[in-house]
């Protein structure tokens, strides 16, 4: 009878639908392009070709960081410079406002688009659900190709086809949700004391991020959030 389970498991495993992945030739040509280079680095840097990716954002050195599961924690694979983004830090409050977001994102497949006006963008989930809940406003922001941003991450075409194949490619084999963190500045103590000096009004919220930065690099494995009031909580 065990067997038998099992094995039922196995087929109803294989029958469930796999989510559908947005695709186009553009894109298409793109991996074709830079997926054989990106393997050959990941190899390289012992990562198996086909991992789990988390993506963090640090807004006033103008990075995006793609770090790839090796073993039960994650490592840094490669950092990209932001070409743009909009109204410097503080996070984006209200539709129009000019201002690029930070806090804890997922993207799922659906949120792929690679026939973009961008030429690839990945809509990283602005308003998550603690934005929701203090009535932020404002939608489709992206991290995407080109150099030019009203509220989004752009990275230019070069370095949007690398980001956006590792995306594709970790969706591919089975990763669900990909985490992706902005965070306005790495936060240690002195860097959150130097900023709140310039931006008193955003310190309370940055202390709310705070905790999950540390936590991620203590432990090297993306957090996981939970709400208390409309905060981040961990």
């Amino acid at each position: 009878m065990p067997k038998l389970i099992t094995l039922l498991l196995s087929l109803l495993l294989i029958a469930l639908p796999k989510p559908e992945i947005p695709d186009s030739k553009r894109a298409g040509d793109v991996r074709a392009k830079v997926w054989p280079k990106l393997q050959k680095e990941l190899k390289d840097r012992g990562f198996k070709t086909h991992s789990s990716i988390y993506i963090r954002i640090i807004k006033d050195i103008s990075m995006l960081e793609v770090w790839v599961q090796s073993g039960k924690k994650y490592e840094l694979f490669k950092s990209y410079d932001v070409c743009s983004y909009s109204g410097g830090l503080g996070t984006k409050t209200r539709n129009g406002d000019g201002k690029s977001p930070e806090g804890f994102y997922t993207i799922e497949p659906k949120q792929l688009n690679p026939v973009s006006n961008y030429y690839l963008a990945i809509n990283v989930g602005y308003p998550n659900k603690v934005e929701q809940l203090k009535g932020y406003t404002g939608n489709a922001i992206m991290v995407h190709g080109h150099c030019a941003s009203i509220g989004c991450y752009a990275m230019t075409d070069a370095r949007i086809e690398e980001i956006y194949t590792l995306v594709y490619e970790a969706f591919t084999t089975g990763q669900k949700q990909i985490r992706v963190d902005i965070f306005p500045f790495r936060m240690d103590n002195a860097r959150l004391k130097l900023y709140s000096a310039y931006y008193p009004n955003q310190v309370y919220f940055w202390r709310t991020l705070k905790p999950g930065y540390d936590l991620f690099e203590e432990q090297q494995i993306p957090v996981e959030y939970h709400i208390k009031g409309n905060n981040y909580a961990f």
